[in-house]
Order: C-alpha cells, then structure tokens, then sequence
C-alpha cells in the first residue's frame, strides 16, 4: 500500500517562489511608499529576482540572467522616464534626493534597476567563463 496515496513521481512539489514574489513586492511597496530607501531596493531586487527564478524553474528560460537584466533595465527606465515627466529638471540633482519625496522614490527604484542589471551582467559572464 502507498504512504501517499494520489501522489507520484511525476507531479512536482510546491515552488517557493511565489512566497518571495509576493515578499519582495510588500516589501518593495511599504519602502517605496514610506520612504524607506534600503528596503524599498532590497524588496525590488527581491522581487526581481524572483520573476528570474520562477521564469526560469518553469521552463521559459534557460538561465535567470537575462530576465534579471530585463527587469532591471525596465525598472530603471521606468523610473527614470518618469522622473523626466514629473520631476522639475531644477530639482534633478543628487543633492536634493533627501528633499523631494518623489525623486528619492525614485532613485531607489533606479538604484534597484541597476543593482539587477549589475547583478545579471556579472553572473552572465562569470557563467560564461567558467564553462
């Protein structure tokens, strides 16, 4: 008799990343929208890398490294696109990201983006040069 019954070989467990997905977006949210600058990088480099990993577990992609690069290139020019649009071009200074709530917002959105491009671009090479 089977210890579980209903259960095989051929069906997978439970992946952990829609737990970090949904970590890394409250995070990345609750810092973005209080203003909390390390966690609102750290829960979008999360979030991120996360989209990475369940792209990558599920068969769409080979390697993680791309995706991360994409989804850190397409935070960046989000934020920084929308910083042109809304953000006087007097107050684009780095000087004043302490002062203006929505250009520290979004100079961690973009410092995010690039730690993920950072991040993909390393890995990518490193794997490449390793094999």
């Amino acid at each position: 008799m089977e210890e579980q019954p209903g259960l095989s070989d051929q069906y997978r467990t439970a992946s952990p990343w829609p737990v970090f997905v949904a970590l890394g977006l409250a995070l990345s949210e609750v810092g973005i929208f209080i203003g909390l600058f390390p966690v609102a990088v750290f829960g979008l480099v999360l979030f991120g890398g996360s989209i990475a990993g369940i792209l990558t577990e599920s068969g769409y992609t080979d390697r993680p490294w791309p995706t991360l690069l994409a989804v850190g290139g397409i935070l960046a020019s989000l934020a920084i696109g929308i910083a042109l649009v809304q953000v006087p071009m007097a107050d684009i200074t780095l000087a004043n990201v302490g002062e203006g709530e929505l250009l520290t917002r979004l100079v961690a959105v973009v410092v995010a983006g690039v730690v993920m491009t950072a991040m993909g671009g390393v890995a990518s090479i490193l794997e490449q040069t390793s094999a």
